[in-house]
């Protein structure tokens, strides 16, 4: 009967997948929290980059502020169908679109 031991060599290649699997796991988890964090923060913090998170089916292309308040703001949005006006409005606790207007060119 063969006894297999464990040589330092072995032993040293299964720590060494070992750590590098856990670095691979916690940076995915720490980068998917980060990135969940930041959509959050865009829709609540951010209007500007919630304009664009709120109206992806529009394919924003650029924006302009038009008038910026503390609970309204009015952009100019150049979009797949030309410029359009968007009012954002200030909810309970997150920015949401109250209107959308097409502008002609």
């Amino acid at each position: 009967m063969e006894i297999n031991k464990l040589s330092r060599r072995r032993f040293m290649h299964t720590v060494i997948w070992g750590v590098m699997a856990s670095i691979i796991v916690v940076g995915s988890a720490a980068g998917l929290g980060r990135a969940t964090k930041n959509f959050t923060s865009a829709l609540t913090d951010k209007p500007d980059v919630a304009i664009y998170l709120l109206l992806p089916e529009e394919e924003i292309h650029k924006t302009t502020v038009l008038r910026d308040g503390e609970t309204e703001k009015h952009y100019l949005a150049e979009t797949k169908d030309g410029p359009k006006l968007v009012i954002l409005k200030m909810g309970e606790k997150e920015w949401y679109v109250s209107s959308i207007e097409s502008l002609r060119e």
